[in-house]
């Protein structure tokens, strides 16, 4: 999707957040109201990519560290050395 590549997180979530306010408010035709709901729909899984790529890095960097803190990380005793 285009909008991941060029929309920021939080630019994506403010978008998001005015187009259900304009929603909310009414006085849209219904062919606007449905625009505006297809654009929230974009929104929304922009937003989401973004919360799921951070928790993935939060998830790897935890795992790494609990890995380290367990004494499996490189360097380890125990731990298989490249040939």
């Amino acid at each position: 999707m285009a909008d991941q590549d060029t929309l920021g997180y939080e630019q994506a979530r403010d978008e998001l957040v005015d187009v259900v306010r304009r929603l909310e408010a009414g006085g849209s035709t219904l062919e606007e109201s449905l625009a505006l709901w297809e654009r929230g729909e974009q929104l929304a899984k922009v937003c989401r990519n973004w919360l799921e790529g951070a928790r993935a890095r939060l998830d790897a960097a935890l795992a790494e560290e609990s890995g380290e803190a367990a004494g499996d990380g490189p360097g380890a005793p125990g731990a298989a050395e490249e040939e």
